[in-house]
């Protein structure tokens, strides 16, 4: 398998508080890896390091044969817009915007005209069981819908990675295995690489290996076959 994304000795910093201590991790293309490990442990500023949200104060990113760690911001920014996509645990949908709009709204960003991102967006909301919502705003959806129409902005302009920090956080157990379904059915159609971060084991079992967090450091635990 190829590595598509890794962290070598990686170490970050809040003010005088370590947060990782030397984490190394590599993702294989379009794999699943689950990243666990305690509250405060350094699981999502891991997560924020390889997603060039956060830059290491040492040790090094490499996304394929590039240094992520050593991009610019702008470049980093570029970066995250067009082959990445991004899902939080409250959905961060836009709240002035449809649902068909937040889903386009990558694409949009991108430069695809509106008649064609609307087309592409629309598409999604059979797929992720979410028809006839097309026009809602964030206000007027459930949980489940609002974190489904997070994965569909997610996962709209087929990016080479998807970052998600505790997608079903905030989702009861059945909604939460409904949209982890959906997640990986779509992932695995696209060829995504997924990296997400979750303290639900029940979460973590849709991953092909798992990566514990602990006092800044990792250790990678490879899934045994059932």
């Amino acid at each position: 398998m190829t590595v598509a994304l890794e962290a070598r000795d990686v170490e970050y910093s809040f003010g005088s508080t370590p947060a990782l201590r030397g984490a190394s991790v590599a993702v294989e293309a379009g794999e699943i890896l689950a990243i666990m490990g305690p509250s405060g442990s350094g699981k999502s500023t891991l997560l924020h390091c390889l997603a060039g949200i956060l830059v290491p104060s040492a040790g090094q990113i490499h996304l394929g044969e590039t240094r992520l760690d050593t991009m610019t911001e702008t470049q980093r920014s570029v970066l995250r817009r067009q082959r990445f996509g991004f899902v939080f645990q409250f959905g961060q949908l836009v709240p002035e915007l449809t649902a068909a709009e937040n889903v386009a709204l990558p694409l949009l960003l991108n430069g695809v005209r509106r008649a064609p991102a609307m087309r592409e967006a629309d598409g999604w909301f059979e797929r992720l069981d979410l028809g006839g919502l097309q026009s809602r705003r964030s206000g007027e959806l459930s949980g489940g819908q609002a974190q489904r129409v997070a994965l569909a902005r997610a996962l709209v302009a087929k990016p080479e990675m998807l970052f998600a920090d505790e997608p079903t956080g905030a989702l009861d157990s059945l909604t939460g295995e409904h949209v982890m379904d959906l997640l990986v059915d779509a992932a695995r159609g696209q060829g995504t690489t997924v990296i997400l971060v979750t303290h639900e084991a029940r979460v973590a079992a849709y991953a092909d290996r798992e990566a514990i967090v602990r006092d800044g450091r990792v250790t990678v635990l490879d899934r045994i076959p059932s």
